[in-house]
């Protein structure tokens, strides 16, 4: 089956006061193996209102693995090898700009990666591949969130850049007021390298940055505390799951879908030249790359 004939499956990455999706049917979690290791947890799979649906905890049900400990290849290879096709994620993140509130949703458009402890390509050694990042997102994708946001009566931004650190640690004061020089938004810590992998998946990926809180820059806001930011998040989770229900519809009755040039990204990526390519990598490599590495 080529990507162009799968049939629109939704993935659903969810993160912090995210762990499941309301108003799923023939619901079911399904442990799903990947060669790059475990997954965050098992992938719950379901249908919402006819549109097949996989959801997956980024942090583990329970809030259990840190940022930086997240296997965030062996999430993307699964999602894949569970036939996910368009794939949202939901992330909170701190606001570094003043007009965006905690409790708004943005929908991001552009990534400053600045973290350093995580691996961050399918590829490397036996079989090289440079993937474009120019514009890491899909907007045919981000168009249906954000019709499907206000819909849902979200209030909701579009476009922003995400600086994703490492973590676990909030930001200090003069990295907060450093990043916002950058021009960036919304600050947060998981994703990256996960948009990145997404793409090298030719996943089509988009990202929900829920603001629970204004970071450390602002003037009139208390220091960044997990109890404040609970609080928040519980609103922003119920948002989220209403967002989804939304969305569903208008994603699968988009005919559009099979031909975004998202599910192309790896056409001229492929660098190694096949005589040349390790065998144990092409395997490895079966689901996020078989369409070019092993074509019918």
């Amino acid at each position: 089956m080529t990507n162009s004939d799968q049939a629109p499956v939704i993935g659903i990455i969810g993160g912090s006061g995210v762990y499941d999706i309301d108003g799923l049917t023939n619901k079911r979690w399904i442990r799903v193996e990947s060669p790059f290791g475990e997954p965050s947890d098992e992938l719950l799979f379901g249908e919402l209102n006819g549109q097949q649906m996989v959801f997956l905890p980024r942090h583990g049900r329970g809030h259990r693995i840190a940022p930086s400990d997240i296997n965030f290849r062996a999430n993307i290879d699964a999602l894949k090898r569970a036939g996910v096709t368009q794939l949202i994620s939901v992330s909170a993140v701190g606001s570094l700009r003043e007009h965006l509130r905690p409790g708004m949703f943005v929908i991001v458009d552009q990534f400053i990666d600045r973290t350093f402890a995580r691996t961050k390509s399918f590829f490397g050694t036996g079989l090289v591949a440079h993937v474009s990042m120019a514009h890491p997102v899909c907007s045919r994708l981000g168009d249906h969130i954000e019709a499907a946001a206000r819909e849902a009566q979200i209030e909701v931004a579009r476009g922003g850049t995400y600086l994703v650190m490492e973590g676990p640690q909030f930001s200090s004061l003069a990295e907060s007021e450093l990043y916002r020089t950058w021009n960036c938004d919304v600050i947060g810590m998981t994703n990256m390298p996960e948009a990145k992998l997404a793409r090298e998946a030719e996943l089509c990926y988009a990202s929900v940055a829920m603001v629970t809180d204004f970071d450390c820059w602002h003037p009139n806001h208390d220091n960044v505390t997990v109890d404040a930011i609970i609080k928040v998040l519980v609103t922003n989770a119920d948002k989220a799951r209403s967002l989804v229900k939304k969305v569903a519809p208008r994603l699968h009755g988009d005919g559009t879908a099979a031909v975004c040039a998202c599910r192309t990204a790896l056409e001229h990526a492929l660098i190694t030249a096949p005589e040349a390519r390790d065998p144990e990598m092409v395997q490895r490599l079966d689901a996020v790359a078989g369409r070019l590495l092993n074509p019918l």
